[in-house]
């Protein structure tokens, strides 16, 4: 039995002993805190690797695929986390209780080897973290904003100018029933009156509705009506001759855009590696679905039906057939990585909500027009780029107008057509 003042003897020795601890890993945190650079520059570095190679199973604030990363530079040392992001596997075998906790907490999902990473690319992602840390991003919409861009041309859209057709014969159809009825009703009324001087009578007769539907001007002017609709409609069918729009084909695995691009928010750019450094946007290979799925899928007998044919053309070394749903005339060229990258548009400018499509469909018209009007409309971003200064001083000479696509020759046949 400890006397009281062996009792306060021993707190005081453990305060001593503990409190430096306390003292050196929380200095320690905060140090390693410190060392993580807040520039611009590598901030924006980290961005981009963090777009290209986290994202998919990461988010700053919350828990998508792996834990949120909100402090994470606090919460762990930074050769821990270099370790841990290069192999995480190694780590976690080493028998790291931090490692083995994060594998445990979140479904003993493996992360994906990044050991080509070096140090320093390891903590431009951590500034970027650190920056979304203490700077988050306000809260999205939920749905995007239907872009202008491209929009049709302004003036009566064609489901209007068929209704107003339509109605325009309705109302003249009702006009000729209610002439038909005045024109029989004065006609019986005369021929039934004995004061009519036959003359007369034979003038009412040539009058009566039989004869005003043998009436040349009638005649002629049912005959222009007819022929306005029936040219109309062929105009519009020629106009519509190759237009896709909604088109949404069945496809060799029913793979939601919903369910990736929307709940789990996957960057476009992650699948389609091609959109900001190619022609096309490449279609995404099984390896990529792997990248994933390899861990998501652990743990199950055979994961769903849809992911079974993943593996199954993997282990075939068949590629999956996916149907092409967007699909310009050979006539035409477009380069995604000239709209993406140069150009700053996002997918939804041309593909719509795709975030919201269980079903990929053809969201835009894509025709020449839709394409034009999207020069038209669309101005340029020439701040800092040296480029464009004599073009926008020449511009800003000849008009006030915004400088735009059209404005740099957009419109030049050349430019889509060569």
């Amino acid at each position: 039995m400890l006397d009281k003042q062996s009792f306060i003897r021993r707190i005081f020795s453990f305060v001593f002993i503990v409190a430096p601890l306390v003292t050196f890993t929380s200095q320690n945190l905060l140090a390693q805190a410190s060392d993580v650079p807040t520039d611009a520059e590598t901030i924006a570095a980290g961005e981009k690797l963090f777009t290209q190679n986290c994202k998919v199973c990461h988010n700053v604030q919350h828990k998508v695929v792996g834990p949120a990363l909100k402090h994470v530079y606090e919460r762990r040392t930074l050769p821990w986390i270099y370790a841990f992001v290069k192999n995480s596997a190694k780590v976690i075998a080493s028998g790291d209780e931090q490692a083995v906790a994060v594998f445990e907490e979140n479904n003993k999902i493996q992360m994906t080897v990044f050991d080509f990473f070096s140090d320093e690319e390891i903590l431009s992602i951590m500034a970027y973290v650190k920056d979304q840390t203490e700077n988050p991003p306000a809260a999205e919409a939920t749905a995007p904003a239907e872009s202008k861009t491209g929009a049709e041309p302004a003036g009566i859209p064609s489901i209007y100018l068929n209704a107003i057709i339509i109605g325009a014969i309705i109302l003249l159809v009702l006009l000729l029933i209610v002439l038909f009825m005045i024109v029989s009703t004065l006609g019986k009324y005369i021929r039934q009156r004995d004061d009519i001087a036959d003359e007369d009578k034979e003038f009412v007769a040539t009058r009566s509705p039989m004869g005003i539907i043998r009436n040349k001007a009638f005649i002629g002017i049912v005959v222009a009506i007819v022929t306005a609709i029936v040219f109309k409609s062929v105009i519009d069918g020629l106009y519509n001759i190759g237009v896709q729009q909604g088109y949404a084909p069945k496809q060799p695995i029913a793979f939601s855009h919903k369910v990736h691009a929307g709940d789990y928010k996957i960057d476009c750019n992650y699948c389609h590696t091609g959109v900001t450094k190619s022609k096309n946007a490449n279609i995404p290979s099984p390896n990529i679905c792997m990248n994933c799925h390899n861990s998501i899928t652990k743990g199950t007998k055979t994961g769903t039906k849809e992911i079974d044919k993943i593996y199954a053309a993997i282990e075939n070394n068949k590629p999956i057939e996916w149907v092409r749903v967007h699909n310009l005339p050979d006539l035409a060229y477009f380069n995604h990585s000239q709209h993406v990258a140069v150009g700053k548009l996002k997918c939804q400018t041309c593909h719509g909500p795709i975030e919201e499509m269980e079903v990929v469909r053809q969201y835009s018209k894509l025709t020449m027009g839709w394409c034009i009007n999207c020069h038209r409309d669309t101005e340029l971003n020439t701040k800092g780029n040296a480029y464009y200064d004599k073009l926008v001083e020449l511009h800003s000479q000849e008009t006030d107008k915004p400088f735009t696509v059209e404005a740099n020759g957009g419109l030049e046949c050349a430019r889509c057509h060569y």
